[in-house]
């Protein structure tokens, strides 16, 4: 049966890449939706994009779009009517008007930091090029250079790093103003979405209804700040039908769950590690196994349920002594990640208010310059603001940033918000007091954060993937709290954050992309993951597993790096025993970053604790980020894996243990880990969506 329109909405103008692309799954399911409208009462269709018009209809025709009636491309610089199969000329004449792409040359060239991209960006009426990081003032000196010279023309800055100088009339959102008013409809009649800086100007169009995909970079978010516009929860084309939901254009979303998409529509990334066979889904006894295993899941995660919020470990079902006491506490990040993981659960109001209350104990405790507890104690609600070796927790702040603006998102508690408004504040402030150097990096200090056995120090990848997200979450924060001047402070250090971790611990030996770090550890060659560390002496390159996981999540890294990323770790067997290891290779005895205190409790031994352990809360990180790349099946293999071995416990069946031994997979540590429960609820509520 078809869907019939519940609103009045004559276009539908949407990005591409990151957009409606990236997930085949996804994009399947947009296709679906669209074709089980009412044919003859579907919006109009136009793929506004920066890929020039053959990379556009090859997108198309490769992957599983529907059919447009338009296509906008080159960010604005051509207009083609895609049910007749040509471009729009009259749109061209409006594009010579003070253009000399000659000239814009000359001019771009005369700048040392500024260096033209490969030619199959370029066209008549685009002119791209790399500049990284550029401030506003930066931009303001090219436009005024190419002013100077009779020229006029509209400056795009997008990704901290692609400049794209165009005709003064072009970019995507006058490109689609013409392109409506010649259709003769009005803006208010009209969505469009996107996820990057160079989408903005389809959303700055007066009366126009927009769709901001979870994945959007922070530059986006930014430009539309002051623009109502819907903030999907959802990324890529999961996002924008969301978004098509909220503005009655759809009444449900295709189910497309048992839907093959072949396996030629995966990155060739992709298709180099995995057989098609491993795209094979559950059987019924398996599926009813994972459902099991998630009530098994919540039953656990109710053990931890206190008066002060989630405790580290079920209590009542583990001994502790000496070092162990401190499992007795509400602990700054694995509460923070119990909260965030269990949000899926909207009908145990026990659960719900356990949520709250963590984030409450956390906040109380907050120091008076910011600083939060590594735990609460229990059974005296004294907090510690150090860890082992009273080193301080720098997670235990990100994580909680990140935990009060999901859990704000989730439940609209404004009043909760505005209370703790000014706490918010003063954590974000101890957090930028590690940036000593202001290179937008935060300085770790040795065990710092949740490998608190585990010698890592300075900037270390897992902390500062936190930290780009934890900025992107604190300027939503302030856009709800109606500060926007601060808002766009903080979405604008997120992107830059961004793009120097993708320069730093991404390294490359393309000469056009090497900056800094990268140019002095030329011997690292073309990276496949993000490497783990970085210090003023040298650098880790063994693959932080969770770090990369976490890239890939929060949209740190391209969809195309976290392809790359995936086929490594998948390469190299970082789900075996079980999902996953947290660390590849293991570090060991003699090499350089050994460090005696490891065989402290004999916990850090290779394939022990953070030394390439398995740990079941990543596996459901793992779970989602092998999901968000479009392989739903192998997903939930995964999730039937991950079942599988928080059922195997010490002493009984089902204790959803804290680790398990990186190369036996048998479990060890505390019994009934809130952390682990949660993140197999997690992983498995993103799966039925």
């Amino acid at each position: 049966m078809k869907q019939r329109l519940k609103e009045h909405i004559q276009l539908l103008s949407f990005d591409l890449d990151g957009t409606l692309t990236g997930n085949p799954d996804a994009t399947l399911r947009f296709r679906k939706t669209w074709e089980g409208l009412e044919e003859e009462k579907r919006p109009l269709l136009c793929y506004n994009s920066g890929r020039l018009l053959k990379s556009t209809l090859e997108l198309i025709d490769f992957s599983d779009l529907p059919a447009p009636d338009y296509c906008i491309c080159g960010v604005g610089t051509l207009i083609y009517d895609y049910k007749k199969d040509s471009q729009i000329k009259e749109f061209l004449s409006t594009l010579t008007t003070g253009w000399d792409l000659g000239k814009v040359r000359e001019i771009l060239n005369t700048f040392e930091d500024i260096k033209e991209q490969p030619a199959k960006f370029q066209d008549r009426f685009k002119s791209s090029w790399f500049l990284y990081d550029a401030s506003l003032e930066k931009i303001k000196e090219v436009n005024s250079e190419l002013t100077k010279a009779g020229l006029k023309v509209n400056l795009v800055y997008s990704s901290s790093r692609d400049l794209d100088i165009l005709p003064v009339y072009a970019n995507k959102g006058n490109a689609l103003k013409w392109l409506i008013d010649q259709i003769g409809i009005e803006a208010e009649s009209v969505i469009v979405g996107g996820d990057t800086g160079n989408d903005s100007s389809m959303f700055l169009i007066p009366g126009i209804k927009g769709i901001v995909v979870e994945n959007a970079q922070p530059e986006l978010y930014a430009a539309t700040i002051k623009v109502p516009t819907y903030i999907a929860k959802q990324t890529i084309a999961d996002g924008i039908l969301e978004g098509l939901l909220h503005y009655g254009v759809i009444c449900k979303i295709a189910d497309t769950r048992t839907h093959d998409i072949g396996h030629r529509r995966f990155a060739p990334t992709i298709r180099a590690v995995l057989k098609a066979e491993t795209f094979n889904g559950l059987d019924d006894e398996q599926a009813d196994f994972v459902r099991l295993a998630y009530g098994k899941a919540v039953d656990a995660l109710k053990k931890n349920i206190t008066p002060m919020g989630f405790s580290a470990c079920s209590l009542s079902d583990n001994s502790f002594k000496n070092t162990d006491e401190n499992y007795r506490s509400i602990w700054g990040r694995d509460g923070s990640i119990t909260v965030i993981n269990s949000l899926s659960i909207t009908d145990d109001e026990e659960i719900q208010i356990c949520q709250l209350q963590t984030l409450v104990t956390l906040l109380d405790n907050v120091s008076a310059s910011g600083q939060v507890p590594s735990n609460v104690r229990i059974d005296d609600s004294s907090p510690d603001y150090s860890g082992v070796g009273g080193i301080c927790s720098i997670d235990s702040g990100l994580w909680l940033i990140i935990a009060v603006y999901n859990y704000i998102r989730a439940k609209r508690d404004y009043d909760f918000l505005r209370r703790y408004a000014g706490v918010i504040r003063k954590i974000m402030s101890w957090l930028w007091a590690h940036d000593s150097n202001s290179d937008y990096l935060i300085e770790v200090p040795e065990a710092g954060d949740w490998t608190d056995l585990f010698g890592r120090s300075y900037n270390v990848l897992y902390d500062e993937v936190l930290w780009y997200y934890c900025n992107l979450c604190a300027g939503r924060i302030e856009e709800l709290l109606g500060s926007y001047t601060e808002a766009e402070g903080y979405l604008r250090n997120a992107q830059i954050i961004r793009e120097v971790i993708n320069r730093n611990f991404w390294p490359s030996i393309n000469s056009e992309n090497l900056k800094n770090f990268s140019e002095q550890q030329y011997s690292l060659g073309e990276a496949q993951y993000l490497i783990a560390e970085i210090t003023p002496f040298g650098f880790d390159w063994r693959c932080d597993v969770f770090g990369n996981i976490l890239a890939g999540l929060f949209n740190v890294i391209s969809i195309e790096r976290a392809r790359t990323a995936f086929g490594f770790m998948w390469g190299v067997g970082i789900n075996e025993p079980a999902p996953v290891n947290n660390l590849y290779p293991p570090v060991n005895a003699g090499d350089p970053g050994w460090r005696p205190y490891y065989t402290v409790n004999l916990l850090n031994l290779p394939h022990h604790y953070h030394n390439g352990g398995v740990w079941p809360f990543i596996g459901g990180y793992w779970v989602q980020f092998v999901n968000s790349l479009g392989m739903r099946d192998l997903a939930q293999r995964e999730l039937y894996r991950l079942a599988k071995i928080n059922e195997a416990g010490i002493r009984n069946e089902w204790e959803f243990n804290e680790w398990m031994h990186g190369k036996t997979g048998r479990p060890m540590g505390k019994a009934f880990q809130a952390w682990s429960a949660s993140g197999f609820i997690s992983a498995y509520d993103s799966l039925q969506k």
